[in-house]
């Protein structure tokens, strides 16, 4: 399986400006920019874009955790925290915290914490990155 990506720049480093689209069509010529992600401008930016992917992937992979455990959740937020640091080569993704709160039906702590963790390892975004990744998970009745 593969998916596709692509982007498009014009001008210099710090004014140039960008467009990234998926082959899906969900995003199409978003705008991105230097402002946009090292200050407050409009547009979108690649931490951004691995946050939503790594939130996206970590509920995926926790929901067949759960189901594994014979839970299935009602409802579950969560909301991925990318760091980007300057560091001795330039600029890297150090982090990603996930803020994670699930509904989940007839679910105990100890199995929720155990799904909760073999998502964080397991999930295919989570492999991707040469980053510390942390959850807080929160289990609502």
């Amino acid at each position: 399986m593969q998916r596709t990506g692509s982007a498009v720049w014009q001008g210099g480093f710090k004014d140039g400006k960008g467009e990234v689209s998926t082959a899906s069509g969900v995003l199409r010529q978003a705008p991105y920019s230097v402002s946009a992600r090292f200050e407050q401008g409009s547009g979108t930016n690649p931490e951004e874009l691995l946050a939503a992917a790594h939130a996206g992937c970590f509920l995926m992979a926790l929901s067949l955790e759960l189901g594994q455990a014979g839970l299935t959740a009602t409802r579950m937020e969560a909301t991925a925290t990318i760091t980007l640091e300057k560091v001795q080569a330039g600029f890297a993704v150090t982090k990603s915290h996930l803020d994670l709160t699930a509904h989940i039906p007839g679910a105990n702590q100890t199995k929720f914490d155990a799904a909760v963790h073999a998502a964080e390892t397991g999930c295919p975004v989570s492999k991707l990155f040469k980053a510390e990744i942390t959850v807080s998970a929160r289990l609502q009745s």
